[in-house]
């Protein structure tokens, strides 16, 4: 029998923010990917920020069409239960696209 998740597992609670950093000895910006477990876009967002500037300079201007702070996909409740994401951390995902963390319907850059 089907079972219907309820209402408060479907609430938004953290984001996937993509940053561009400058790091040194690499020609252009890469961008770094942050899961952060934060509800607020703004916060998450500035929270990236701080954790992206540990590996280097965040890109002050978009590059290639790619803005250099981008929360890409909200992350809801019970899904950050599944990847282990706790409230308020904020945990780097690499610069690698992170499939595992976005569904399946988002395009890889």
């Amino acid at each position: 029998m089907f079972r219907q998740r309820p209402d408060t597992d479907l609430i938004p609670q953290g984001w996937v923010v993509g940053v561009m950093v400058e790091v040194p000895g690499e020609p252009y910006p890469v961008r770094h990917y942050f899961g952060v477990g934060k509800a607020e876009r703004e916060q998450a967002e500035w929270a990236a920020v701080d954790r992206a500037l540990e590996v280097g300079g965040v890109a002050s201007s978009p590059f290639r069409g790619i803005e250099p702070v981008e929360a890409i996909r909200e992350i809801v409740a019970y899904r950050m239960r599944d990847l282990g994401l706790k409230t308020g951390e904020v945990r780097a995902l690499g610069d690698k696209f992170p499939r595992r963390w976005l569904p399946a319907d988002l395009p890889s850059p």
